[in-house]
């Protein structure tokens, strides 16, 4: 059930240069949500900006009471520069949790999820999720500079097998990172895909669960202004078959199968 309630800041800190991690309470109000989720939070006005609409952030974690909920952001825009000014203390609204989640099928066994960036905030809770069902998860975590990797302790802490890559060494080029999952494929380690963050990744899923025929879910970023499914600003265009559609990423997603995505 979504709530559309004014939270305090419990902290706000960087994890890198370019990445913050906020985390936030709402006092009397069960704001968690499943994995895969997404909020709108409002951005406060600042000297410079003056941001208008609300930004939607995916889950990145649950806290340890059901009133706290935690992101994962990069400082880009407007909206996250605003996002970044908030000091511990302070109030921010936010509305959520919206959309679908992640869907896991009791006849898995073990997961592959690979996600680049901000992607790794939504596959966070994935991961946990799946280790919390004695599921076996590799976790392939792509970034451009090896220092700019994050998140690596949500998935170690629960048991996932952890794999970096990145683009300083050449080991998160696209052939590179399509062998590695085919190997773990082909030793029966992999009855499903994930994935967030990149549509160089998206394809590589694709062609894999194409391929292999395996299921394969996407978590799509993409840019809301109501994030409840009226206004269609974040339609996209997507394949059922031969038939082309269009579906709101707020409202029918923000998960979906990854061979229904247009990469």
């Amino acid at each position: 059930m979504a709530h559309d309630t004014v939270g305090t800041v419990v902290s706000n800190h960087h994890v890198n240069a370019l990445y913050k991690h906020i985390v936030i309470t709402c006092p009397q109000t069960r704001i968690w949500g499943e994995p895969g989720q997404f909020y709108m939070l409002t951005c406060p006005p600042g000297p410079e900006d003056r941001p208008f609409f609300r930004r939607p952030m995916s889950l990145y974690a649950n806290g340890r009471r059901p009133d706290t909920v935690e992101f994962l952001y990069k400082i880009t825009g407007t909206g996250t520069r605003a996002l970044a000014t908030l000091k511990e203390g302070e109030s921010i609204r936010l509305l959520g949790p919206l959309g679908h989640g992640f869907t896991l099928q009791p006849d898995w066994k073990h997961l592959v999820v690979v996600g680049r960036g901000v992607g790794l905030a939504t596959l966070a809770p994935l991961v946990k999720a799946a280790r919390a069902n004695n599921l076996g998860v590799t976790a392939i975590l792509s970034s451009r500079e090896r220092h700019m990797s994050m998140s690596q302790h949500h998935f170690v802490d629960v048991g996932a097998r952890l794999v970096e890559v990145n683009d300083d060494d050449g080991s998160s080029t696209p052939d590179n990172v399509m062998e590695f999952i085919r190997a773990q494929i082909q030793a029966g380690q992999c009855d499903a895909l994930f994935t967030c963050g990149s549509k160089r990744l998206l394809g590589i899923i694709q062609h894999l669960a194409r391929k292999y025929s395996l299921p394969g879910q996407v978590a799509l970023e993409q840019q809301m202004a109501c994030g409840l499914g009226m206004c269609f600003s974040c339609v996209r265009v997507m394949c059922e078959g031969q038939k082309t559609i269009h579906r709101r990423v707020c409202w029918d997603g923000p998960i979906f199968d990854a061979l229904e995505v247009q990469s």
